[in-house]
């Protein structure tokens, strides 16, 4: 085993074990063919490689003694199965998420999993909804859950959003909401966190921008394929899903999907409501009995005799290390989780993606009469996505808010959430553009027959009007020409009830008109309008 030896051995493992994914047997083989091996020619002339005897070559047990000796195991899983191998599996595990932290609410750890249970609907307990998705907020100090959110958003940032809010929410209102009555001591969370550690995913987009500025909150995120950093957060999940998972109907097991395995979707018997109530009341046993067997506490908790539960933790750490958490009310911690956007001030409302809203502060102020006259102004707003029948203006403190309503013309939006008012406006333009071909044809056809009508009247008066009439004579005629033809339209115009019955009775009977009394009967204007046509025909006869 000389230096030229290794070498080849370790040539070989680069192109044959590492880059190819050989086995290690088949390696050595290679090596053997390709190292140790004298080209030769047969009677047709074919170069094929003999291998040296075995006496000349080295052994398989020297090539494996070799590999183990200077084995790489991050070479060798990153080469052969991958980077994100590497991370998750095989990556050294050194250092305490807990050290991160000083005392409660220094940093939260946030993430979200799919539940291994299948749920029902509350509306018709036949409907089978899969798996809801649950978000949990974890303290690095004391390892409390201090929010919850559990639904079928996500994960996304409004799954993410319903957990922070959660976290400052009074969670005696929180618990009384599923049925659960518990005292203050038995969940007292409901504070911000000074630090956030997330993945790269929702809580590192700019949705959450707002959140950041407004509520002074640092957002740290860890590297891709990295679940161990925020371990913490990880393991909540793994520490609930032990404590109910094997009792729960409808949950996976191990042989779920296996050939002819019982298929667990069918046994799904809780709704969403009946699941969140199992995990809260998983959670207050967590929280306050849980004991944290592998939590490394610092000689001051030894010497205060603070036992390894998430509780005691939090309100030895509020007593010694933390000073004021932070606390906000809740809606404005909603206000400053929701997404922004920008709207325009119009002389018709407050114009948000196509819909119109008024505000008692652009009343007062008189925004729309200033958009009217001086043009459009750019405002800043809150929304959230699920319901914008209202939006809101943040005030530049960030410690307030105007609503804003939904303009009652603007009703077809109301009660619909942003993808669908989205869709419903596409849907709209996709019309349009479909019919524009057939609009474009009908005012083509409308105006062939304006057109049409035209000409017709064109010919009509051509034919019938007195040349020999001056233009101030026709002009001056105007106001006699209008009051004979209004009487005629009156005549025409005038309602008669059974027309038919009238009509048939005058067809039976022969009416005798007495032509010296004709013109008597005759109104002024009719005697009138009868006088110009005999003055025209006799004009015309001349």
């Amino acid at each position: 085993m000389d230096e030229e030896t290794k070498r080849i051995f370790r040539v070989a493992l680069n192109r044959f074990y590492y880059n190819q994914g050989l086995s290690l047997v088949r390696t050595y083989e290679m090596m053997r063919r390709e190292y140790y091996a004298v080209k030769v020619q047969d009677n047709e002339g074919t170069e094929r490689a003999v291998l040296k005897p075995s006496a000349e070559t080295p052994t398989l047990g020297q090539f494996k003694y070799h590999f183990y000796k200077e084995r790489d195991w991050k070479r060798e899983v990153s080469a052969r199965q991958g980077k994100k191998n590497y991370l998750q599996n095989h990556r050294p595990l050194v250092g305490d998420s807990t050290t991160q932290a000083f005392g409660p609410g220094s940093v939260y750890q946030i993430d979200a999993t799919i539940a291994d249970v299948y749920l029902v609907s509350r509306y018709n307990r036949n409907w089978i909804i899969g798996r809801p998705v649950v978000y949990g907020v974890v303290d690095s100090f004391s390892h409390m859950i201090c929010g919850l959110y559990i639904g079928l958003e996500g994960p996304s940032w409004i799954g993410a959003m319903m957990a922070l809010a959660n976290t400052v929410q009074d969670k005696v209102e929180f618990c009384k909401e599923y049925g659960i009555d518990i005292e203050e001591e038995d969940f007292p969370v409901h504070h911000l966190p000074e630090s956030l550690l997330c993945d790269q995913g929702e809580i590192a987009s700019k949705l959450a921008e707002p959140m950041i500025r407004n509520l002074n909150i640092k957002v740290m995120t860890t590297p891709s394929y990295r679940p161990e950093l925020k371990a913490l957060v990880e393991r909540y999940f793994g520490t609930l899903n032990g404590y109910v998972q094997a009792i729960l109907p409808g949950g996976i097991q191990p042989d779920f999907r296996e050939r002819g395995s019982h298929d667990y979707r069918l046994d799904a018997t809780l709704d969403l409501y009946q699941f969140t109530q199992i995990m809260i009341r998983a959670i207050l046993y967590h929280n306050n009995h849980h004991w944290m067997s592998t939590y490394q506490r610092d000689p001051l908790m030894i010497e205060d005799g603070v036992d390894p539960i998430p509780i005691r933790l939090w309100n030895w750490g509020i007593k010694n290390r933390a000073g004021k958490l932070r606390s906000i009310s809740e809606e404005l911690m909603r206000l400053h989780l929701m997404p922004t956007s920008t709207a325009s001030v119009t002389a018709r409302g407050i114009r948000f993606n196509g819909m119109l809203y008024s505000s008692e502060r652009a009343l007062k102020e008189r925004w729309f009469e200033r958009a009217r006259n001086e043009g459009s102004i750019k405002v800043t707003v809150s929304y959230d996505p699920r319901n914008l029948n209202f939006i809101y203006l943040p005030n530049d403190s960030g410690k307030g808010f105007d609503k804003c309503y939904l303009l009652d013309h603007q009703a077809r939006y109301r009660d619909k959430t942003l993808q669908e008012i989205e869709h419903l406006i596409q849907q709209e333009k996709l019309s349009q553009k479909t019919n524009e071909d057939k609009v474009l044809q009908s005012k083509a056809n409308l105006l062939s027959e304006i057109e049409e009508i035209i000409r017709d009247a064109e010919l009509m008066t051509k034919q019938e009007q007195n040349k020999g009439d001056s233009k101030r004579k026709r002009v001056r005629d105007i106001r006699i020409n209008r009051g004979l033809e209004k009487t005629l339209n009156r005549q025409a115009d005038a309602f008669e009830l059974d027309k038919q019955k009238s009509q048939e009775m005058n067809e039976g009977q022969v009416i005798q008109l007495n032509p010296a009394t004709v013109d008597d009967e005759l109104s002024p204007e009719l005697n009138l309008l009868k006088k110009k046509q005999k003055e025209k025909r006799n004009g015309s006869d001349e």
